[in-house]
């Protein structure tokens, strides 16, 4: 499976009902399990980004995931592909 890690941050909608933000993340990580994807971990942090979630699945439930976190106008999410030290060191094995 795909390691996925997002960026997140809340739009003005998302930060005025902040205190949904926890059970948001909830149905959240419900909907990526029902795509087949699996949550390995949420952060909420202080900087450039609100949040950090990391997530494991196919490239379409991780997309469908973060579109759909983003379609209900709360957070804009920023999404990159993650690649394991073993990942990488396979990838470096390949190249001529």
């Amino acid at each position: 499976m795909a390691t996925f890690i997002s960026l997140v941050n809340f739009t003005d909608q998302g930060i005025r009902n902040v205190k949904d933000s926890p059970g948001r993340y909830e149905a959240f990580k419900a909907l990526a399990e029902k795509l087949g994807g699996t949550v390995k971990g949420v952060y909420y942090t202080m900087g450039k980004y609100d949040m950090v979630i990391i997530m494991e699945g196919s490239d379409e439930a991780a997309m469908t995931a973060m579109l759909k976190a983003g379609s209900l106008g709360n957070v804009r999410t920023e999404s990159l592909r993650g690649f394991s030290l073993e990942e990488m060191k396979k990838i470096i094995g390949k190249m001529p």
